[in-house]
């Protein structure tokens, strides 16, 4: 009996050895990442930075894209907890999809880390890396302000509006962010939106497509700008929608006349095809978010949370996703535009080389 015993200590003590070796290396781990589409080019920079860093620290990753078909991704991450991740990392494609998807990973003890966007009713995520959202909103709000120099000059100037995606989470953020610097200049009728589209519902982007923004864009011009009047700005929150509204309005010959200029127009993401239209001067703006740093940080949360410590975090507030307050991280995002483009892309960050942008 007690050498039995001792076997079982023995085993015990084994048990706890390999437990802590597995803390030790990341290498026993094995981490999911459930990305939502590789459709943008941002997503897909997200995807591989974060892969290349997990894998630089010994982590066995499985890196997956839902192509934004809601079933993909839940069968994705049922796959992955099937095969025994230890951790999933999910930027999600509807905020509000993964209720019971992310119930079994809780109940196979799987902690779980919104990238970037919030996973909504849910008790099952541990953490949330992201950017400042508002800040972003802010941002692009405020360059259409500094820009037509409202603060001095007369106006009217016409402006259009266009918002992310009505299923996730960051949409209404960057969208507040902008129109509490715009909303005031629309109030005292500075700003003039003439196609009477200003709330949230009325100008989301399913998806974030650029297809839909351009169409969306036709038909304002065709039923609001007729008289001859021009779209003197466009609140853009992603550069695939800028892109899409950039071609609606050089269709109709902006760009082509002094007498009929590009409006301004912002952008979110620093895509690369944005930054050489930017740099081409038409588009106008776009905020720039380091994938790289924000991969960084959820791979330090990984690290964290199969350590049993607690990740650095700076946000306990702001992100309630229905059912609890996620603790968060939020990385600062930063204003580009012709000026500074060359010196914030390339010099300092070396996020794009100058071949990739002359290119």
């Amino acid at each position: 009996m007690k050498k039995f015993l001792a076997l079982l200590l023995s085993s015990g003590l084994l048990v706890s050895m390999a437990s802590g070796c597995k803390a030790a290396k990341g290498d026993q781990y094995f981490v999911g990442v459930a990305m939502p589409t590789k459709s943008s080019a941002r997503w897909i920079d997200d995807g591989n930075n974060m892969k290349k860093q997990l894998e630089e620290k010994g982590y066995k990753v499985d890196l997956q894209y839902g192509e934004d078909v809601i079933e993909n991704q839940v069968a994705q991450i049922e796959n992955m907890i099937t095969k025994g991740v230890d951790c999933l990392v999910i930027a999600s494609i509807d905020g509000e999809s993964l209720t019971d998807v992310l119930q079994k990973a809780k109940d196979a003890n799987i902690p779980v880390i919104a990238y970037d966007r919030l996973i909504r009713n849910s008790d099952a995520v541990s953490y949330y890396a992201t950017f400042d959202n508002y800040l972003v909103g802010k941002l692009q709000g405020s360059y259409i302000v500094e820009k037509l120099d409202l603060a001095n000059q007369a106006g009217p100037f016409n402006i259009e509006l266009f918002a992310g995606s009505p299923d996730d989470n960051n949409s209404k953020f960057f969208f507040n962010g902008a129109m509490d610097q715009l909303k005031p200049y629309i109030d005292s009728g500075k700003l003039v939106v003439k196609s009477g589209q200003t709330s949230f519902e009325q100008v989301a982007t399913l998806r974030w497509d650029g297809a839909t923004a351009q169409t969306r864009m036709d038909n304002i011009i065709t039923s609001s700008y007729a008289d001859g009047s021009r779209v003197d700005a466009i609140l853009s929150p992603y550069d695939g929608i800028s892109i899409g509204v950039l071609a609606s309005v050089k269709n109709v010959g902006y760009g082509k006349s002094a007498d009929l200029p590009l409006p301004i127009i912002t952008g979110q993401d620093a895509e690369l095809a944005s930054v050489k239209s930017i740099l081409a001067g038409e588009q106008t703006q776009t905020v720039f978010k380091d994938t790289r740093v924000l991969a960084a940080k959820a791979v330090e949360m990984v690290d964290a949370v199969l350590k049993g410590t607690e990740p650095t975090i700076n946000d306990t507030k702001t992100y309630d996703n229905g059912v609890k307050v996620v603790p968060a991280y939020l990385c600062e995002p930063v204003s580009i535009d012709k000026e500074n483009a060359i010196k914030v892309l390339v010099e300092e960050s070396g996020y794009y080389t100058k071949d990739q942008i002359n290119g």
